[in-house]
């Protein structure tokens, strides 16, 4: 069975990553999305609120499952037997960020390959950070999340 792990804070999963997550299913046998802290990162949604999102959001896609892992991400991918780490590409900025990290995480185990795969072009310009912000002002979030996620943002605004 060929293993992929997409792993990513996902606060929150937008429909970018979600396009990413159905061409990754396309691919390989059974995709994790590996919902994970990034210590340079303060979090909106806990782990546990992430998780839920993403299982909720992506659930009609059979070969997919969601997790969390807390240690290094090629630890957490040999240890699930994973053969690739999928990473989204959306611009020229992310790709040196993500080929210096696919570099490092060869050099940390030769077993695991990354897999680039670059989402529609209607979420080239998107991100967590941007949603969180216009959500944060109350702005207009549904055509970038999942109908699920934008109630979340909506009732975790509504307290400020």
């Amino acid at each position: 069975m060929r293993i992929a792990i997409y792993p990513g804070t996902f606060d929150p999963i937008t429909n970018g990553h979600v396009d990413i997550i159905k061409r990754a299913s396309t691919l390989f046998d059974k995709v994790i999305v590996a919902v994970t802290t990034n210590p340079s990162k303060t979090p909106l949604f806990s782990v546990d609120e992430r998780v839920d999102m993403v299982a909720r959001v992506i659930s009609s896609i059979e070969n997919i499952e969601v997790d969390s892992f807390t240690d290094l991400l090629v630890n957490y991918a040999l240890r699930k037997k994973a053969v690739a780490i999928i990473r989204g590409l959306r611009a020229i900025s992310d790709f040196e960020y993500e080929f210096q990290m696919a570099l490092f995480n060869r050099k940390l185990s030769e077993e695991l390959v990354t897999v680039f795969l670059m989402p529609n072009e209607r979420y080239t310009y998107l991100n967590s950070k941007i949603v969180r912000e216009v959500a944060s002002f109350h702005g207009d979030v549904s055509c970038f999340v999942p109908k699920y996620v934008h109630q979340k943002l909506k009732d975790k605004f509504s307290t400020t």
